[in-house]
């Protein structure tokens, strides 16, 4: 069998693949034409960011099974149309987290110290000791968000730097937090606490501008910000009032909204910022550790030892696949929904199935909807190996029951997540010709096409409620797709749901806040 890589990899994963007896073909494409062509009759292939592996490209491959990213992000393939032609796709998410936390720290103390600035300096001819004067880390308070795998590692080495460590992580348990010495506080209390704050979360429609202008003027006068996670967390026009105006002292960018970002205004304030060009994994040792672990799960999918890392595929056997692919892809969808809809820390998960499907293997449904619950709040890549465990290192409990009765439906799935004084239920079942669909939340009885954005909107049951909302979503060029409502009784709570053919702004969704009997509003991305 053959195996394409297009994109530098460390010569360990060539090695572990020519040791397993595949033919390895190493050609970066000068073109998309040259792509199709490489593709067409590979059985896996390799890449890194570079190569764009689009539903176009996909479909030039014949023979192609495995695609393997040596790295987290997968941006730049088209998971979609990889699943509809069976081609597996794994990632190796756990070979950066040291590098990326290292980076980090490499960024604070160089703002701490003013290192670049005194670098350029003194290689001038310069010898301004006064003006480099810095602070030191120790006894100062340390703000994480998001207490992931690399915010622990960062948080470990502020302690040992004698630094006081706060964080905020919504999904993340206060016996996990004990453990690492971190206190758990709001995000306003982070905000307002710390003396450097440092960002280790995903990039979601609940983080993008998670730091804007409301969020910077919290702050401490003189707190520093760093940012190795991803571009867009911060708004960086907020960003460049706030270091305008003197309430941030110094900032740090791995990241940024634009990549590269050429002609960036944060630029002007060089002197007090330091930017890097997207390094966080950029380690000798992240590179072998990636190339090794891709190259393995890829030998192994292709061999049929195992399936790995896998973001788009549970362990299953491929005939029963075909039954319960409409289930794995509703339950990925309800953890999904579930997740952004909950804004407290979630200590219990129960998920029940109920009627014909009780009578499937439900791990693959079960693990469906944890990735999905998991994927919108943190910072590793998430998938039907590790769903699990992610789960449980937030100290998270998971029950799961079944019933051969059927409660509602012929079919159905029901999700319930817990706090001490907080619930939430999804119901959701397969209909004729396998479609997936939410028809329960709380106690609201909808019917809701589980794909794209949605917008969620808590209003009371009054006459002209559609109207409103349909001339605020006109005015700004946002289209209605599809739309469901329920309401407990006529003319109190209710719930009016949204598929929209696209992305709604922020401002927007403001506008709509203001109308009449509106209670809140909140827009999903599954």
């Amino acid at each position: 069998m053959k195996v394409l890589i297009t994109d530098k990899l460390a010569p360990e994963g060539i090695e572990i693949l020519k040791k397993e007896g595949f033919e390895v073909i190493v050609k970066s494409p000068d073109s998309v034409q040259e792509l199709y062509e490489l593709i067409k009759d590979v059985e896996g292939i390799i890449i890194r960011s570079q190569t764009k592996l689009t539903s176009d490209v996909i479909e030039k491959a014949q023979n192609l099974k495995v695609i393997g990213r040596a790295g987290v992000g997968l941006d730049n393939v088209d998971i979609e149309s990889a699943s509809r032609k069976g081609i597996i796709v794994m990632n190796a998410p756990g070979g950066n987290t040291i590098s990326t936390c290292e980076h980090t720290w490499a960024l604070i103390l160089s703002l701490k110290r003013n290192i670049p600035q005194a670098h350029e300096s003194i290689v001038n001819g310069e010898w301004k000791r006064s003006k480099f004067m810095g602070k030191e880390v120790y006894g100062k308070i340390l703000g994480i968000i998001g207490l992931g795998r690399i915010g622990r590692e960062v948080a470990k080495r502020a302690i040992s730097f004698g630094m006081k460590v706060i964080a905020y992580d919504p999904f993340i348990s206060e016996e996990i937090a004990r453990k690492s010495d971190v206190k758990l506080v709001s995000l306003e209390e982070l905000l307002k606490e710390s003396d450097i704050i440092t960002i280790h979360t995903p990039l979601t429609e609940e983080t993008r501008h998670l730091i804007s202008y409301k969020e910077f003027s919290m702050m401490k006068k003189g707190t520093k910000i760093v940012n190795c996670a991803r571009g867009g967390i911060i708004d960086e026009e907020a960003l460049y009032k706030a270091l305008e105006e003197g309430k941030i002292s110094g900032a740090a960018l791995d990241v940024y909204e634009k990549e590269p970002p050429e002609d960036n205004p944060l630029f002007k304030f060089k002197d007090r910022c330091i930017f890097t060009p997207h390094l966080g994994a950029s380690t000798q040792e992240a590179q072998v550790n990636v190339a090794i672990e891709i190259s393995k799960c890829v030998a192994d999918a292709l061999k049929n030892k195992g399936i790995k890392n896998a973001v788009n595929f549970p362990c299953v056997d491929l005939e029963l696949l075909k039954v319960l692919k409409p289930y794995i892809e509703l339950g990925e969808k309800m953890g999904l929904l579930a997740s952004q809809l909950v804004n407290w820390r979630v200590k219990r998960i129960k998920i029940g199935f109920w009627g014909e499907v009780s009578g499937f293997d439900s791990q693959p449904i079960l693990l469906s909807i944890l990735k999905g619950f998991l994927e919108p709040i943190i910072e590793e890549n998430v998938n039907y190996v590790n769903a699990y465990q992610l789960v449980k290192e937030r100290a998270i409990t998971v029950k799961t029951s079944k019933s051969a009765e059927d409660e509602e439906f012929a079919n159905a799935l029901t999700l319930v997540l817990e706090e001490d004084k907080e619930q939430l239920l999804i119901v959701g079942t397969v209909f004729t010709q396998k479609r997936p669909r939410i028809v329960k939340i709380n106690n609201f009885y909808v019917e809701i096409i589980p794909q794209g954005w949605l917008l969620f909107i808590s209003n009371k049951d009054k006459p002209g409620i559609i109207g409103g909302i349909g001339t605020v979503l006109g005015k700004n060029n946002i289209n209605i797709a599809g739309m469901t409502f329920g309401r407990k009784e006529p003319g109190g709570e209710a719930l009016t749901i949204l598929n929209v053919d696209g992305f709604v702004p922020r401002e927007v969704m403001e506008e709509i806040k203001t109308l009449p009997h509106i209670i809140d509003v909140k827009l999903i991305k599954l």
